[in-house]
């Protein structure tokens, strides 16, 4: 007879397993197979307190040194990618802190006004949602929505928690605060549908290895190798593709990659991918998951 204690683990109960080459073929619009999008987030840091991504040792707060480099992205680094988006014609899913709208309200008009998609990704990147109460953890998601939509002209459908942290409610509250994807979960190349209390939700891929801060800030990867890493990974999920349709994300932030000498090295990996716009569907989160309520209707 078996243990207790060797019984079925504990499991969130969003989704079962599916093995990636057992499922339903579909195709992308215009018959693609491979669908890649940019994931730029742009973030606001509160000055004296909170949480924040590190160029060097943590100071005691005011952090003028992490907090100023941070800060770098949004009045120099965002520029200067939205400068080479537009060089090469590439839509972004652009990824806001809502505290934006206050601090710097032309980064996201400019993104807007190139018909870019707007997710939500929080008030600040100060804090995490994950530890929040629910009716807490609503009042965010509903707060940022109705932000987003007043100041930008469209309710977001997308979100990206701060930090990617979660409640074990997150997906039940996107779902019940008008959400229809999710970019949190990070365990697929395709889209999957997850069970929340208010119905489905998608879970549309988004990168946690071809993304800026766990490898140059992480793993101190110099953007050269980063940029390779871009190529590479591309180049093998186009030859993946030409059996079963797939989804690459490509994360960044303009406080890293906006750095002139990473910059450089960013045009040549997104002009690699450019080069192929015949061969692929370089498109945004929110088309992404509105092409799989097209083939996979609820």
């Amino acid at each position: 007879m078996s243990s207790p204690r060797y019984n079925t683990l504990p499991h969130h109960g969003r989704f079962g397993y599916s093995a990636i080459h057992q499922r339903p073929d579909f195709r992308w619009p215009d018959g693609k197979r491979l669908a890649v999008y940019l994931g730029f987030n742009i973030e606001h840091f509160a000055f004296g307190e909170g949480l924040g991504a590190n160029l060097g040792p943590v100071s005691p707060h005011p952090d003028v040194l992490n907090y100023t480099w941070r800060e770098y992205g949004n009045r120099v680094g965002v520029w200067r990618c939205l400068e080479l988006f537009d060089a090469l014609g590439l839509p972004a899913g652009t990824l806001v802190n809502t505290a934006l709208y206050e601090h710097c309200p032309d980064v996201i008009a400019a993104f807007v006004a190139r018909g870019d998609e707007i997710i939500g990704h929080g008030h600040t990147n100060a804090e995490r949602q994950g530890s929040m109460p629910e009716e807490v953890e609503r009042e965010l998601l509903i707060d940022c929505r109705e932000r987003i939509l007043q100041h930008s002209g469209t309710a977001p459908t997308g979100w990206l928690s701060p930090w990617i942290a979660e409640s074990p409610l997150t997906p039940d509250l996107l779902a019940e605060t008008g959400y229809r994807y999710s970019l949190n979960w990070c365990h697929d190349d395709q889209p999957v549908a997850m069970h929340t209390r208010a119905g489905r939700l998608w879970s549309i891929p988004y990168p946690q290895e071809l993304n800026d801060i766990p490898m140059i800030m992480g793993r101190q990867m110099d953007m050269k190798d980063f940029a390779q890493m871009i190529v590479d990974n591309f180049d093998e999920m186009l030859v993946q593709s030409l059996g079963q349709s797939l989804v690459m994300g490509i994360a960044l932030h303009p406080y890293i990659v906006g750095q002139p000498y990473r910059l450089r090295h960013l045009r040549r990996a997104l002009q690699h991918i450019a080069a192929h716009r015949d061969d692929i569907w370089f498109t945004t989160p929110g088309r992404i998951a509105g092409a799989m309520d097209e083939r996979f209707p609820a």
